[in-house]
């Protein structure tokens, strides 16, 4: 039974030709009951909200998105480590799983969510990747879980901050540039010292440099629409969306 004033969660399917067996969402911040300035629909622990709020967000999720089974929800830390198949509530910034069933799911409000998938329909990744995730090689540590070549793997990015409000020090631009290569064209000039930084340029330039083509979403701003998503940046403190991906066992529905 649905409680009184119930809405169903708003959630973005990717638009990506994975494989049928490959099942992916991302959460908005609609259809909750937390509380502001968690309103309404977070699902992290971690950000001081209501325990209850978020297992009845968590439950919700789970009820619009057909989950197979509770998500392995990590303890992000913005490094680059990828957690296998059989680690839950361990610190990690992705997990990779190649059993039906097993959703990987990584949480954001600013950082980029990045989806993989094999075009087998396989395997698949969810990813957290702020930018320092980025510049260490967290997508890179993520791609080296698959058995496939880079060309048979796509990747699907999600809502994060965008290349209009994302404002860095001249530091974080330097440290791309000697890293990343040619990741001078995600950076505009804004100010003595600062600069405008495309996350979604920065995460599709360490993809193709790998060897994957395939690379789809992106557009949206977590920080100006207020709306749809949490912003860290923007409110402080603030809930956080989810990105999930998972492999269907075949029962699903």
């Amino acid at each position: 039974m649905k409680l009184p004033g119930w809405h169903m969660p708003e959630l973005i399917r990717p638009s990506w030709p994975a494989p049928a067996s490959v099942k992916a969402v991302s959460t908005t911040r609609l259809g909750g009951v937390s509380a502001p300035p968690w309103n309404s629909f977070n699902l992290a622990h971690h950000v001081e909200d209501d325990p209850a709020a978020v297992r009845e967000n968590r439950r919700r999720l789970a009820e619009a998105a057909g989950l197979p089974g509770e998500p392995a929800w990590l303890d992000q830390v913005h490094g680059t480590r990828i957690a296998g198949e059989g680690a839950r509530d361990c610190t990690a910034d992705g997990r990779f799983t190649t059993v039906p069933g097993s959703v990987c799911a990584v949480l954001t409000a600013d950082c980029l969510p990045v989806l993989l998938c094999n075009e087998a329909g396989t395997a698949v990744a969810a990813v957290h990747a702020g930018w320092r995730g980025l510049l260490d090689g967290v997508i890179e540590a993520a791609l080296d879980c698959f058995p496939d070549p880079p060309s048979a793997i796509m990747a699907w990015l999600g809502p994060a901050i965008g290349p209009d409000a994302f404002e860095v020090g001249d530091e974080v631009r330097q440290a791309f540039l000697q890293k990343q290569p040619g990741s001078g064209e995600a950076f505009s000039a804004h100010g003595t010292g600062k600069w405008l930084a495309d996350l979604y340029r920065l995460a599709a330039g360490r993809l193709k440099a790998r060897g994957v083509t395939g690379i789809y979403g992106g557009g949206y701003c977590t920080f100006t629409d207020s709306e749809r998503f949490f912003s860290y940046r923007r409110d402080g403190r603030t809930g956080r969306m989810a990105s999930l991906v998972w492999l269907d066992r075949g029962d699903d529905r």
